[in-house]
């Protein structure tokens, strides 16, 4: 959100707010301490808010002090109300959840709220934003498929993956291991036998280095021990850093749902995941030179100036001769 405000900032006034309760149901539950772990709440919002004092950005939490012109998401799981009049765009940030029986169960309901699928497997298929910037066509393929309406969605990139080989220039101290980068199974409420997943690691090393790279959303205490149960001595354990770098420097990445398998595809690494590799491979964000932002940003730039919907700027912007993108 930072990067596509700096192409907009000299014309445009822009504010961020982190996510927060719409109902009153959700203002309850936050109330109660009970959303420490998402982005509502908790170290998630602490680091959020220290990120943008210290980076000067101008704040509006729960959108309280303007009325907007347009909206700009990362997610479509929660759409505030005083946020639906405005023009929307949608941008992905990286990979989504597995769908499951479960969220397929919450996106048919209609009833459901879509953050109850616990995960992000629901993300960017709502309908709910005028435009949805997704990281590929295949990507684009999927949120149709999900529920998202075709000629609402362009092919932008993804902010962050799409330029990976910069990251093979790097100052991380270690080099040729075998890489696991975990995920949040647990903490969204899946199963997960994460010694069976540890044993099965160590024994893929065969003998190899090996470096840990835990989700941030995970509880660290408890990880920690389970990797220092299992992992040879030695191991080393990363609960923060640049993973874009670590992956960068192994010499096998093995994940379980974690966007970083798009790094070492890009990279040439030998990757496993607990996502189809080929299906990963078919949906890598398209690689753009970092340019990204910068054309969703002249999207938004061109939907906010523009008369119409959101399907009728991106008809009119791929049937232009001098389209940005699209």
């Amino acid at each position: 959100m930072h990067q596509i405000s700096s192409f907009l900032k000299d014309d445009y006034d822009c504010w961020f707010t982190q996510f927060y309760p719409d109902y009153n149901f959700e203002k309850w539950v936050l109330k109660k301490g009970l959303l420490e772990d998402s982005i509502m709440s908790g170290h998630f919002k602490a680091k959020a808010d220290k990120y943008l004092a210290e980076h000067g950005l101008q704040v509006d939490y729960m959108g309280e002090r303007n009325t907007y012109d347009m909206s700009v998401f990362c997610t479509d799981l929660i759409v505030p109300r005083k946020l639906r009049k405005t023009k929307k765009v949608w941008v992905q940030e990286g990979m989504t959840d597995q769908v499951t029986m479960w969220s397929k169960i919450v996106s048919a309901s209609r009833i459901i709220p879509r953050y109850f699928a616990m995960g992000t497997s629901l993300n960017g298929a709502s309908n709910k934003c005028d435009i949805y910037c997704v990281g590929s066509q295949a990507y684009k393929n999927h949120f149709n498929k999900m529920g998202t309406d075709l000629d609402k969605i362009a092919v932008t990139g993804v902010i962050n993956f799409d330029n990976i080989q910069q990251y093979k220039n790097n100052d991380f101290p270690h080099h040729d291991y075998v890489m696991v980068a975990t995920s949040d199974i647990r903490e969204c409420f899946g199963k997960e036998d994460r010694f069976a997943f540890l044993e099965d690691c160590v024994k893929i090393a065969a003998g190899r280095k090996m470096l840990f790279k835990l989700h941030p959303n995970e509880q660290v205490q408890r990880a920690v021990s389970e990797i220092k149960a299992v992992a040879p001595e030695g191991s080393l354990i990363y609960t923060d850093g640049n993973a874009n770098h670590m992956v960068a420097n192994c010499e096998e990445l093995i994940t379980q749902f974690s966007t970083l398998s798009y790094v070492g595809i890009v990279l040439d690494k030998k990757v496993r995941s607990f996502f189809d590799v080929n299906e990963l491979r078919r949906l890598t964000p398209e690689q753009n030179g970092a340019t990204s932002a910068k054309k969703i940003a002249n999207l938004c730039r061109g939907y906010l100036e523009f008369n119409g919907s959101g399907k009728e700027f991106l008809k009119q912007c791929k049937s232009s001769s001098n389209a940005v993108l699209c």
